[in-house]
């Protein structure tokens, strides 16, 4: 603490889709007061943009030739967490099937991951109190100094499960099948590939319920601000 206002704190966490990533962190930012970054977002709000510009995104050399065409905007308050592409509000029209399924594919690009990670680090770094910033690749490539690095990770049934219970109508199975393909795409690609950090802290969140790994990752951010 400098002059009694707690020193802006960077929170990195990573996991695959369905751990809970998304509620927790948003929860876990508006509880100690900082900015929230949801990093899947902005690929999403990219691969949104590249599908409706008619960009074949089977082919990497058509993405990366216009990787930096796109203008992404992402507010950073928790309660409210927007984004924008362009001027237009694409919160809604990024969570489609249509961009799940090519997500992977766009993000693979290492053009298109350098344009996005630049934009997350000044995000990161302008955040006045602090931030809680959510992806695959944060602890390990985008903020590798960031002050606390969490990971966040549970059985395949129980990220299927809670995914098709956001995805409205969706197959359990159907999505396990879909989580598993994702994570193999994300953990294999050549570059910033989903890992958990050597000093992250994993927190398995099968069994847990979504207040108890809150109440679980908001003490870990306390801990740290407090020195221990």
């Amino acid at each position: 603490m400098e002059n009694g206002v707690a020193k802006p704190v960077i929170v990195a966490i990573d996991g695959p889709a369905g751990t809970g990533k998304s509620s927790t962190s948003k929860a876990v930012a508006a509880q100690l007061g900082l900015s929230y970054l949801d990093t899947g977002a902005q690929y999403r709000a990219i691969t949104w943009w590249m599908v409706n510009n008619g960009i074949d995104v089977d082919d990497p050399s058509a993405i990366a030739a216009v990787a930096g065409k796109a203008e992404i905007v992402s507010g950073t308050d928790p309660a409210h967490p927007t984004i924008t592409v362009d001027g237009t509000d694409v919160a809604g029209p990024i969570r489609t099937q249509e961009v799940s399924s090519k997500v992977s594919a766009v993000s693979a690009v290492p053009e298109v991951r350098a344009r996005i990670t630049e934009l997350q680090r000044s995000l990161a770094t302008s955040a006045e109190h602090g931030i809680v910033v959510e992806g695959r690749d944060i602890g390990t490539t985008v903020l590798p100094d960031a002050d606390l690095k969490i990971f966040l990770t549970a059985s395949p049934e129980a990220r299927a499960a809670r995914r098709s219970g956001e995805l409205k109508g969706a197959d359990v199975h159907a999505t396990r099948e879909a989580l598993i393909k994702r994570d193999a795409a994300d953990s294999s690609r050549k570059t910033s590939p989903l890992a958990k950090a050597d000093d992250a802290v994993e927190v398995d969140t099968t069994d847990l319920t979504l207040a108890q790994v809150i109440e679980c990752v908001v003490t870990l951010v306390e801990e740290k601000r407090a020195g221990k």
